[in-house]
């Protein structure tokens, strides 16, 4: 019975202060067959010392250290190690829920269509969290399924990569890439595309860490025009792939940036839909300022609306799916 049944994936940079509370979720894990491959990426503080002591304690722990070479490398050196059915992400400045695991392996193991699942997050601590904070994990907390999950994929990424269990051989097959951009939605994207289905459990079950020190606000890889330009490549090789023209809907800030990215990859907006009374009959960059009832007419195949806000959004869904658009056949929506 106590044959392991999962790996935990958990790349450690000088995470010192935070890996005695992280690893403490491990261990109070309601699940317990487990191994957690820590990979030590060259830390200078005194994290591979709090986990070379927490290995001595616990032999489910399993340390790899390695040079400083950044979170890709780290976590493509740990996965080489995961032979177990089932691989968990972690990070080593988060928390688990007691129940995380067993209620994810359980999620898995009752629909072998999923290739991973997630769940949502409580950002911690809350006396520091920004608005924008607020509002991203409201937004992430929104996702409750896997059509939720495709159907928001495109606006970022919709899940918080350390809630994620995977099976194993699915995410062996894929791994982890390194391109100039997030390495996490950079995998979701290629997941989808692959036909891959990735669902939730809509509890929140990982403490995910928001500090000013976070890689995802200090790497350039993480920086809005980052996450623009993966949205663009991966819309060119699955959405826009036989499409060398699109209608865009939104020209505002989000709209403009995304135009201009996939303009890189050779596609073009044949048409504009805007709302905005000044731009309509107007021409920009060469495309015609349309109204939304256009759309009847032109019948574009492909429809990318690009409007920061959900709420716009929503009703934007709404009038494309009364028009006869489906979403992620005819339209996605972006932001």
């Amino acid at each position: 019975m106590n044959k392991t049944h999962l790996d935990i994936l958990m790349p450690v940079y000088n995470a010192e202060a935070t890996l005695p509370t992280c690893l403490k979720s491990l261990s109070r894990q309601s699940e317990k067959r487990w191994v957690c491959w820590a990979i030590d990426d060259g830390s200078s503080d005194q994290s591979a010392q709090i986990l070379q002591d927490a290995a001595l304690r616990d032999s489910r722990i399993r340390v790899i250290f390695k040079k400083h070479e950044g979170i890709v490398p780290a976590l493509n050196a740990g996965l080489t190690h995961c032979r177990a059915p089932w691989v968990a992400r972690m990070d080593a400045d988060d928390w688990m829920h007691r129940d995380r695991l067993a209620l994810q392996l359980s999620a898995l193991e009752n629909n072998p269509q999923l290739s991973a699942v997630g769940s949502h997050v409580r950002v911690f601590p809350r006396d520091r969290m920004t608005q924008g904070a607020r509002r991203y994990e409201a937004w992430l907390n929104r996702v409750r399924n896997e059509n939720d999950l495709r159907a928001e994929a495109w606006v970022e990424c919709p899940v918080a990569h350390p809630s994620l269990m995977f099976r194993t051989e699915a995410l062996t097959a894929s791994g982890y890439q390194d391109p100039e951009w997030p390495e996490d939605y950079d995998l979701i994207l290629r997941f989808l595309a692959q036909g891959k289905r990735i669902g939730m459990v809509p509890r929140r079950l990982i403490g995910w860490r928001d500090s000013a020190s976070r890689l995802s606000r200090t790497h350039p890889r993480y920086h809005l025009d980052a996450f623009t330009q993966c949205k663009a490549f991966h819309l060119t090789q699955t959405f826009l792939a036989s499409h060398p023209h699109y209608v865009l809907w939104g020209h505002g800030p989000t709209g403009r940036s995304l135009r201009r990215a996939l303009a890189q990859h050779g596609r073009a907006t044949s048409h504009i839909v805007e709302v905005h009374p000044r731009r309509i009959g107007q021409t920009l960059q060469g495309a015609p300022v349309v109204v939304p009832e256009d759309l009847l007419k032109l019948r574009p195949e492909r429809i990318i609306v690009s409007v920061a806000g959900a709420s716009a959004r929503s009703k934007i869904r709404e009038a494309l799916d009364e028009m006869g658009f489906q979403e992620n056949q005819h339209y996605v929506c972006t932001a």
